[in-house]
């Protein structure tokens, strides 16, 4: 029997995603949760598994196709013969089996050549309007489209479509305004000009590549970021002298048991704890209400370089748990996340963000607060330092951090504040927060 394999419904919102990867070919036996595809969405890379085991009868799509939630991608034979042998010799039920197969083969083929049309039934909104008729000096796009750019602003001939016949959509405009540069009172400004780029051949020789979605995601959402929240950095430095000797005192007590304590594990632990005392870095800001809102839960996202570009998993609930679960709860999902295991819905829902950089170096770096959170902290790698403490030099190791915050929800006092009580916080012994 042959059976289809459509793209599942992966998380909230996602409609579609590209083809990355094809990890099988026609022919091949696949296994019952063997991965298919490498399915790339606007929010993480995941493997499409086979829900049958067969052999691999049709693939349906190439490498780099855009597609859709539910469309089939693979077919897949899933009566497939163990022994030649056993076919020559068809027993008296199986012959009356292959009759009577053989009889309501039309009615299959009728019911299937159905579930075959369902899919372009569900595209044809989609295909009428590539009939539509678009005059040549306007914009392709509806009256309904139209108006709703005028009423966020937007020129409507500087969208890009990415519907049919590059037909432009709500989507499309939604996304253009994101980009827009916000004025006064959030409402925006016109449309940004956006500067061809010259013909850079001219001075040699030139390549392109085409972004990923994951990078073309990280460029508009930062964009988007930086356009609309006036970052502030506030700098600081942490005495993590006693942390890290209390660390790797733990470390080598526990390492039999799987246990390994992290600088950033026990930041989140900190920051859970400061966002407590401090509230509106744990908030977003609703231009439409011109309220606050404050969370009432701790979720951050952990930045994660991975070949693909930046992903933020987040992990869920920070203040429920110790210090230890969440050591063990980050290097699940960042291994996940560099295997291209994580799923769409754990890059969602995050607070507060820590992007801890000290395993590659640098001094200091201002990041980006990632829409629509409010803070995040920056980490850079320790040094020794020669400090003065009662009246003599010591060496120390000493930890820079870097807090960017938005502007409009947090002033540079409270930004400061929040900074000595996150630095004075790690610079104490930690046995308080660590329950195994």
């Amino acid at each position: 029997m042959i059976k289809e394999v459509s793209i599942p419904d992966i998380g909230e919102n996602i409609t579609e995603g590209t083809v990355i990867d094809i990890l099988v070919a026609e022919g091949d036996l696949v296994k019952e949760e063997q991965g298919l595809i490498e399915f790339e969405t606007d929010k993480a890379v995941v493997d499409i598994p086979s829900p049958f085991m067969g052999k691999v009868s049709e693939i349906l799509i190439a490498k780099g196709d855009t597609v859709s939630i539910g469309k089939v991608i693979i077919k897949i034979e899933t009566e497939v013969a163990a022994e030649p042998a056993k076919e020559k010799e068809k027993s008296a039920p199986a012959a009356a089996k292959e009759k009577e197969s053989a009889v309501s083969k039309p009615k299959q083929e009728a019911s299937e050549k159905k579930r075959a049309e369902a899919p372009a039934l569900a595209r044809t909104k989609a295909e009428v309007l590539k009939d539509i008729p678009i005059g040549t000096d306007s914009a392709p796009a509806s009256p309904t489209v139209r108006r709703l750019a005028r009423e966020l602003g937007a020129d409507i001939n500087k969208v890009s479509g990415t519907g049919p016949g590059q037909r432009i959509t709500d989507e499309d405009v939604k996304a253009f305004v994101k980009r827009l540069v916000l004025a006064k009172g959030g409402e925006p400004s016109g449309a940004r000009e956006f500067i061809p780029l010259p013909d850079l051949s001219k001075w040699g020789e030139i390549e392109r590549e085409k972004m990923s979605r994951v990078r073309q995601l990280i460029a508009s959402g930062t964009g988007y970021s930086w356009s609309i929240i006036p970052h502030v950095t506030q700098f600081d430095q942490a005495d993590i002298t006693q942390l890290e000797e209390f660390r790797k005192k733990f470390n080598k007590r526990h390492k039999n048991n799987g246990i390994k304590l992290t600088v950033t594990s026990i930041l989140m632990k900190v920051i859970a704890e400061a966002v407590s005392e401090f509230p509106r870095f744990n908030a977003s800001i609703d231009d439409a209400t011109n309220e606050i809102v404050y969370r009432k839960y701790c979720n951050i996202g952990i930045a994660a370089d991975t070949d693909r570009g930046l992903l933020v998993p987040v992990i869920r609930d920070i203040r429920s748990k110790s210090i230890v679960v969440l050591a063990r709860e980050l290097i699940d999902i960042a291994e996940r996340t560099r295997n291209k295991k994580i799923s769409p819905d754990e890059l969602d829902g995050g607070t507060f963000t820590i992007s801890n950089q000290g395993g590659i170096g640098g001094s200091n770096f201002t990041p980006i607060v990632l829409w629509p959170q409010v803070a995040i902290l920056g980490v850079s790698r320790a040094s020794m330092q020669q400090v003065y403490v009662n009246g003599e030099f010591v060496p120390r190791l000493i930890m820079p951090l870097a807090l960017s915050y938005d502007h409009r929800a947090n002033d540079g006092a409270d930004a400061a504040r929040f900074m000595r009580w996150v630095c004075e916080a790690v610079e104490h012994p930690l046995t308080l927060f660590v329950d195994k």
